[in-house]
């Protein structure tokens, strides 16, 4: 390596310690600051801070979010656009609840977020609850479909304490008989059961969706 090439790579190496030192030391006003930007969709007051005056996988001292679930999540698609562009910036960072950006586009359906995360390698499948979690209890029928043509997995469960859930069993509970079909076939195991022991059938019919229980046990492939 040459001199000049040398003396380059220190002063990069240099700049770039020195905008990670400036990120890192945010004050909780430059913080607040930062988030509401973030919640109003104000992208030019996002784009002057992060990476700059604020880490943009910073986690929300308010919320318990970081930037890029709270863009989706308050539909602040400027800001999520500009998010997608920072250098460093963590598809999978999580809320302190557990939620990534792509989960929450599938709990808000919101297809545009959606097919940008998966196009910046977003993960699909994860331990406990996933996307298609989200997108089968909601009913977002075409996030569901993006997710499963990219390898969800069908009969992922949610934690054990939360009961263990199927997507399928998300769907049933919460009255989705266009979702239930869809995962049905689309390979879905109905005979899986909860920590209580319950199919989605019989997880249908607790909650009196008494056509979706119908629909599930008489279904055949």
């Amino acid at each position: 390596m040459t001199r000049v090439r040398r003396a380059i790579l220190k002063s990069c190496l240099l700049a770039f310690a020195l905008h990670l030192g400036t990120a890192a030391a945010a004050t909780p006003q430059q913080l607040a600051s930062f988030f509401r930007a973030v919640q109003v969709d104000n992208v030019s007051a996002v784009k002057e801070m992060a990476g700059k005056l604020v880490n943009p996988n910073e986690i929300n001292p308010v919320g318990g979010e970081p930037a890029l679930v709270l863009a989706v999540r308050e539909g602040s698609m400027r800001v999520f656009d500009a998010l997608l562009l920072q250098p460093g910036i963590d598809l999978e960072a999580q809320a302190m609840n557990g939620n990534t950006a792509l989960m929450m586009a599938a709990f808000k359906n919101n297809r545009r977020a959606a097919e940008a995360l998966l196009a910046k390698g977003a993960r699909v499948n994860r331990a406990g609850w996933t996307p298609l979690h989200y997108a089968a209890a909601g009913g977002a029928e075409d996030i569901a479909r993006l997710l499963i043509d990219r390898k969800a997995k069908l009969d992922a469960l949610s934690p054990k304490e939360s009961g263990a859930y199927t997507p399928l069993m998300m769907a049933a509970r919460e009255a989705q008989p266009g979702m239930v079909r869809l995962l049905l076939e689309a390979g879905a195991n109905p005979a899986l059961k909860n920590t209580e022991g319950l199919t989605a059938a019989q997880i249908a019919e607790r909650a009196g969706q008494t056509d979706i229980a119908a629909a599930i046990s008489g279904f055949k492939r």
